[in-house]
């Protein structure tokens, strides 16, 4: 059968549901159009009132997000408990539990919730407030003290891992939301033709990983060419990117175009906006032939960059590398970069597990964020570090001096961020003397969320801090909308208020 035949057998099979279906489109929205004017938004944009999906003028360009998943503790990290010393083993005070949920893993350990404080030492390092502690497991990054954001009151109400990561990558814990990578892709577009506009890399780690699923990078409702592009450290860096033996470029080119008249042919037909993203991809998968090769290749950095981010940068799959790679995506204008870095999920062995951990990630963060300061591209590029929640302040499981484990803690955390047009070298939210509760700055308990209020000073929900992201990327995150079923959805669901306190 040839091309023409196949046009035309496509022709009549256009059934008469179909036929009334596009006819009825089209005349609602042109009496819709004569209705509202300039005021009609088609259903799938955005309501930008700048050109290229800005709403404001934007401090960064570029996200660069580091994620711990699994929850890194914040007790042997970064929130000093000195009090905690003295408190060895003893039950954490009801009233500061005040009844709120615990997983079901500790529910009914028999030593009930001992307090656990961190055999870690730490040290306070200058920044531009009054010092920021750091234990001892982040040498590195203790030496970017001065470009960092800290925030030690960062919380979810998610307590296990899945709906909690599912929820700070997409806005909701029920799978099938777009990927915060999928929003600023279709907010903002591409800067780089030749590459995919949000890119994802897995960390190798040398414990348990929890699992990741490719929705959480994934476009959700919004058209498929927003989707993430994982980028894979064996084999072919992007899965069925070479072209099989005897198909050459040329070859490949024209497969293209047959297969494009096609395509445009079925959507003047059926109207489907997923085939004209198909042929976004396959172009993007075409031009990507010749840009990822060089994205990969490594041979044209200098020694001195293998030295500042330390010799695991030499070997693919490393965070080391993914670290260095990140920044050569950046160079490259990739707008969006996210690195999985699993295994942090340390319920019974967790010095052994953090110690290791932090040696796989330490120099790289902190490489990451003195490399793009010195090529000066850190102002306008956001870094952010964290993951889905923290850890418990009591141990679960047999509790030494030397060896204890943690649960899952949503109700504050840790994340910093650097660049981008955050304050650098400050702190912000403090906790209470168990790290359990977000607490006044003055150390007096915080006064719960009013229902009808979307924020507390001092605290930084999830909602806030993606609503934060999107506003230094120029979008003002209550009118990045998407219609899907009838609803109108973006990133912050109903919340999220913009962190102006750490804006520079």
């Amino acid at each position: 059968m040839n091309f023409l035949e196949t046009l035309h057998r496509q022709q009549l099979a256009t059934t008469r549901r179909q036929l009334f279906g596009r006819t009825a489109l089209g005349l609602g929205t042109a009496s819709m159009a004569g209705l509202l004017g300039d005021e009609l938004s088609a259903a799938g944009t955005s309501t930008s009132t700048l050109g290229g999906g800005l709403h404001h003028l934007p401090k960064a360009k570029r996200v660069i997000y580091l994620f711990m998943s699994g929850g890194p503790s914040q007790h042997d990290l970064w929130d000093y408990k000195p009090k905690l010393a003295d408190m060895f083993g003893e039950q954490l005070p009801a009233e500061v539990r005040d009844g709120q949920r615990i997983t079901g893993m500790t529910a009914n350990q028999k030593s009930g919730l001992p307090l656990c404080p961190s055999k870690y030492k730490f040290t306070k390092h200058d920044n531009n407030q009054d010092g920021v502690w750091i234990s001892e497991l982040l040498p590195h990054t203790a030496k970017v003290a001065r470009e960092l954001c800290v925030v030690h009151s960062t919380f979810t109400e998610a307590i296990n891992h899945d709906p909690a990561v599912t929820y700070i990558q997409t806005g909701s814990q029920i799978a099938g939301r777009p990927s915060l990578g999928a929003w600023l892709s279709y907010g903002l577009g591409s800067m780089n033709e030749d590459l995919p506009h949000y890119v994802v890399m897995h960390a190798h780690s040398k414990h348990a990983e929890q699992s990741l699923f490719n929705r959480l990078w994934g476009p959700g409702f919004l058209p498929a060419d927003h989707q993430g592009m994982l980028l894979r450290s064996g084999g072919d860096p992007v899965l069925y990117l070479s072209n099989p033996p005897g198909v050459t470029s040329n070859d490949r080119r024209d497969q293209l175009d047959a297969l494009a008249a096609i395509n445009q042919e079925q959507h003047r037909h059926f109207g489907n906006p997923e085939i004209l993203a198909r042929i976004k991809q396959h172009e993007m998968a075409y031009r990507m032939q010749t840009s990822v090769p060089e994205l990969i290749d490594f041979s044209s950095e200098s020694e001195s960059t293998f030295k500042l981010y330390g010799e695991e940068a030499r070997t693919p799959g490393t965070f080391a590398a993914c670290c260095l790679n990140a920044r050569r995506l950046a160079e490259r204008g990739v707008r969006n970069i996210q690195i999985f870095h699993r295994g942090w999920d340390a319920h019974n062995r967790l010095p052994t597990e953090h110690e290791s951990q932090c040696k796989d990630i330490d120099q790289g963060c902190a490489a990451l964020v003195h490399d793009l300061r010195q090529r000066g591209m850190l102002d306008d590029t956001l870094v952010i570090w964290g993951g889905e929640f923290g850890r418990t302040v009591y141990c679960q499981g047999n509790l030494t001096r030397e060896n204890y484990g943690r649960d899952h803690h949503p109700r504050c955390f840790t994340v910093w961020m650097a660049g981008g047009g955050v304050k650098a070298g400050i702190t912000y939210g403090r906790t209470d003397d168990y790290g359990y509760n977000i607490v006044n700055a003055d150390g007096s308990p915080m006064i719960p969320r009013p229902e009808k209020e979307h924020w507390t000073p001092g605290t930084m929900h999830i909602h806030d801090l993606n609503a934060t992201i999107l506003h230094l990327l120029g979008i003002d995150h209550r009118k990045l909308t998407y219609r899907y079923q009838g609803r109108d959805f973006r990133l912050t669901d109903v919340d999220g208020h913009v962190m102006h306190d750490l804006i520079a």
